[in-house]
């Protein structure tokens, strides 16, 4: 069984090196975000297997938390690339939407 995990590992550590190649020379702004996005999944897996190798399964808590921020941040700045601010109403965006 460990070495399923440290095969599991070396996998999770090789994808994450990819999602940074990919963040460094990605085409276009929406490439590089979707690289990071990754980047934070494959962190989140690699925590999760990670806590199971040291016999502490309690981290996942901190590898949930950090889902959490990757997802809200991820969020946060599509939204801002899109509209140009944070401030900015969706539901007065999708009403304009609506009515047009």
């Amino acid at each position: 069984m460990p070495y399923i995990m440290l095969a599991a590992t070396l996998v999770l550590i090789i994808a994450m090196v990819l999602m940074l190649t990919r963040l460094i020379g990605g085409p276009s702004l929406y490439d590089r975000l979707l690289a990071v996005n990754s980047f934070g999944t494959k962190t989140v897996l690699f925590l999760c297997v990670f806590c199971f190798i040291i016999d502490r399964p309690d981290g996942i808590d901190i590898a949930l938390l950090y889902a959490l921020m990757n997802f809200i941040a991820t969020i946060a700045v599509l939204k801002f690339f899109n509209y140009r601010a944070l401030t900015v109403d969706l539901r007065d965006v999708a009403d304009q939407e609506d009515g047009s």
